[in-house]
């Protein structure tokens, strides 16, 4: 690896990768899920026929992982204002 970081575009997409195919830490769900309802894969035939999902099925996917997601960065939320909220003391009027 070059020490002035000119080679970046040659790792860009290993790390689009790797950033897209970890659990998020507050979500709770794979980037890549939430954003398009699957799973990241690596290597294979994209042309390879399958069963294709009806519109509505994926929807339906679709929503609960954004609700899934969304109950987890709640409760993220919640545990946040819960911590900080430990050091602040009512102000005087």
């Amino acid at each position: 690896m070059d020490h002035r970081q000119k080679d970046w575009p040659e790792w860009l997409a290993s790390a689009e990768f790797a950033v897209n195919n970890k659990v998020h830490m507050a979500t709770k769900v794979l980037p890549f899920m939430a954003n398009y309802g699957r799973k990241l894969r690596m290597g294979g035939d994209i042309r390879k026929r399958g069963k294709v999902e009806k519109a509505m099925e994926f929807v339906e996917r679709m929503k609960k992982v954004h609700e899934k997601a969304e109950a987890a960065l709640k409760k993220a939320q919640e545990d946040m204002k819960r911590q900080v909220n430990k050091g602040r003391k009512e102000t005087e009027e």
